[in-house]
């Protein structure tokens, strides 16, 4: 299916503590990696990841290299049966207490070594530990969400309301219950927010490079990296907040 989300990246700043982190805590595997010359890409999920299921992109850059995470980009969520059970093996592994299921029933939050936020959420579908979906904060939620809707075809699978904000969760029509959904959160203060560059991308799978990417220009969509200036092998575009969005083809 078109402009299902493939997968989301963000960037390390230490390899080996990270792919340890999520190997050993999250029981991911590392289902690719890609050679950049200066960088080096692994794509890691579930040993069982439905096949449209989404993938965790580590970017890590060769050097040193530090971050800002920013507050444009929230988390990633990933699923379990039974959310206190597993915050609590996670804490006694050694993962470090942030945001324990007491304060929030229903759900709690971990951060991997770089400070990124993880969810945790109780799902009875999808691999345990799969990505059930991303966060992004947004300014104008009309405009968000018609962007969704109009440019990738998406359409509400879930919104939650509450006095200072809004979640809205959205997916491409007849999407697997399994493939990751974007989460649009509106805080209804005005504030604006700082991007960052801790966070890099989500990315929506094409059936043809080229033909969708000429879609999405023709729905006005920013031309930001586009196929042929990446050798066609993918193409990015941005959201009116500025997210990057991936396109591949799959």
């Amino acid at each position: 299916m078109a402009y299902t989300l493939d997968h989301v990246m963000m960037r390390i700043e230490d390899e080996e503590e990270s792919l340890d982190w999520y190997t050993e805590h999250l029981d991911y595997e590392i289902k690719g990696e890609m050679e950049g010359g200066d960088f080096t890409n692994y794509y890691l999920g579930p040993e069982d990841v439905h096949e449209d299921g989404a993938l965790l992109e580590l970017t890590y850059n060769h050097g040193d290299h530090s971050y800002e995470m920013g507050d444009a980009w929230g988390h990633i969520a990933v699923r379990v049966e039974d959310v206190e059970e597993a915050y609590y093996e996670l804490m006694d592994e050694g993962v470090e207490d942030y945001r324990p299921p007491e304060e929030n029933p229903g759900y709690a939050f971990v951060k991997d070594p770089d400070g990124h936020e993880i969810e945790i959420v109780e799902r009875d579908y999808g691999a345990p530990w799969s990505i059930d979906h991303t966060m992004i904060r947004v300014e104008d939620a009309t405009e968000a969400l018609g962007y969704w809707m109009r440019t990738f075809e998406y359409e509400h699978t879930g919104r939650w309301e509450a006095d200072t904000f809004a979640n809205y969760f959205m997916k491409p029509e007849d999407a697997a219950e399994e493939a990751m959904a974007i989460e649009l959160t509106y805080n209804y203060d005005g504030r604006e927010y700082t991007m960052g560059d801790a966070w890099g991308h989500v990315c929506v799978r094409a059936d043809d490079l080229a033909d969708d990417w000429e879609t999405l220009m023709t729905r006005e969509t920013a031309d930001y990296r586009d196929p042929e200036s990446c050798d066609y092998t993918y193409g990015f575009t941005k959201d009116p907040d500025g997210h990057e969005i991936e396109l591949l083809e799959r």
